[in-house]
């Protein structure tokens, strides 16, 4: 197989890679909230989790050397089933299994056509607002702690 398939995304795969990712960092108000907003709850079977555990964090110094062993984080993921047959998974750094397993409530919903508009316009479309005010505040509050160095030449150096 070539190298460079197994390594370039596929394209197919990114909004349900944007979907998992903002689900991943989705608040306990945030999936609540649209939780309660949906007009008919669906019927939901367990199927793994909501389970906790560790995964190794791994580093690069530089971010091009060579990997290390960073550390531990505590996940929690969950695989849930539909009544339609369609399965939701999820997993987010820390403890929180309801959170957890509604975002993989969340994840099924978000597949099928029906539910789509309702997951991206009620939490994902939040959720990925939220984050970039967040990053434009840190941007902020970094920028106010710069500071600029320059060489003046003094003479005839």
């Amino acid at each position: 197989m070539d190298p460079a398939k197994q390594i370039a995304p596929n394209a197919e795969l990114a909004p349900r890679r944007r979907a998992a990712g903002l689900l991943a960092r989705a608040t306990a108000n945030e999936l609540r909230a649209a939780w309660d907003g949906l007009p008919e709850k669906p019927e939901v079977k367990p199927v793994r989790g909501p389970e906790t555990g560790l995964v190794m964090v791994r580093g690069r110094i530089g971010g091009g050397g060579a990997p290390f062993n960073l550390g531990e984080a505590t996940v929690t993921r969950a695989t849930v089933l539909l009544a339609s047959g369609t399965a939701g998974h999820a997993q987010a750094l820390g403890t929180s299994k309801d959170n957890v397993r509604l975002a993989a409530i969340f994840d099924a919903l978000w597949q099928e056509a029906a539910t789509r508009d309702f997951v991206e316009t009620t939490l994902l479309g939040p959720i990925e607002a939220r984050i970039a005010a967040e990053d434009r505040q840190k941007a902020e509050e970094t920028a106010a702690t710069r500071v600029d160095f320059f060489t003046m030449v003094r003479g005839e150096d």
